[in-house]
């Protein structure tokens, strides 16, 4: 099937050319990149903050519907686990419907946060993009111990 791992620094290049690296060098968690032999499908940033989040969750046309966002999800909700964090958390965009329903079959639900809308230019690594969204806060509840972040 496929092999989920953290990027590592020879693999930003191979990944780059075909998925987004938008969170590279934000500097608060890493990659989750899956892998079948030596073509990545798809990656997940896991965010390290209190709660820790999910996000730049992105999976490559051609493999969509295939489980690889399930894999990353299921993997960032693994790490955070063993780190001993009992939630995950992440914002949805009000108008992305897959994505809504991935993320409340896997057991995300509101948690009573207001939409928040984020609107102008905002800096990405790549460089800057427009963006005009409403985002819902999600969280999933976990296994873990502890409210604090890995």
């Amino acid at each position: 099937m496929w092999e989920i791992r953290e990027l590592a620094p020879a693999d930003i290049e191979p990944v780059a050319k075909v998925l987004g690296l938008a969170r590279l060098g934000q500097g608060d968690g890493f990659y989750l990149v899956a892998w079948e032999h030596d073509d990545p499908l798809g990656h997940a940033y896991l965010a390290l903050r209190d709660p820790p989040e999910l996000q730049d969750v992105e999976v490559r046309p051609a493999h969509r519907r295939r489980g690889v966002a399930t894999a990353l999800a299921d993997a960032a909700e693994a790490f955070v686990a063993r780190h001993g964090c009992d939630r995950l958390r992440l914002t949805v965009s009000r108008e992305n419907a897959a994505a809504q329903a991935l993320y409340l079959g896997l057991g995300y639900a509101d948690v009573g946060i207001p939409p928040r809308r984020v609107q102008g230019t905002v800096q990405i690594r790549t460089g800057p993009i427009e963006v005009d969204d409403t985002l819902l806060t999600w969280e999933k509840r976990l296994g873990g111990t502890s409210s604090d972040p890995p």
